[in-house]
């Protein structure tokens, strides 16, 4: 990835549509999903590509948030371990999303605060 700075950092932007899209601990969702979202919002640098995200879909997966329960290739299926809750997080005016069980820290990497 190059110099460009979204203005939704990535990782706030993918649990958003876990959120809004595969909050259910019964449903799959794949990063190949997540990133198609991704490019629609057009908050992203044209140049990503799919690996791109990986390091994301792995700190979600660190996190307790997601768990990888397959992969081919750059396609990664994910399944939530928990429901995700919206949070506000007062020290970055940041909406957030985390699982029940997630660690109750902001996620967004400039943060990172207690809620």
């Amino acid at each position: 990835m190059n110099e460009f700075t979204p203005s939704i950092p990535i990782e706030l932007q993918i649990r958003k549509i876990i959120f809004e899209k595969y909050n259910d601990v019964d449903s799959k969702f794949t990063n190949d999903e997540i990133f198609e979202v991704i490019k629609q919002s057009k908050d992203f640098d044209s140049s990503w590509i799919i690996d791109d995200l990986e390091p994301f879909i792995k700190e979600i997966c660190d996190s307790g948030l997601a768990r990888n329960i397959a992969q081919n290739f750059t396609t990664i299926w994910l399944k939530l371990f928990d429901p995700v809750k919206k949070h506000q997080c007062n020290s970055c005016d940041q909406e957030i999303y985390l699982g029940e069980s997630e660690k109750q820290e902001c996620p967004n990497p400039t943060c990172k605060s207690a809620l």
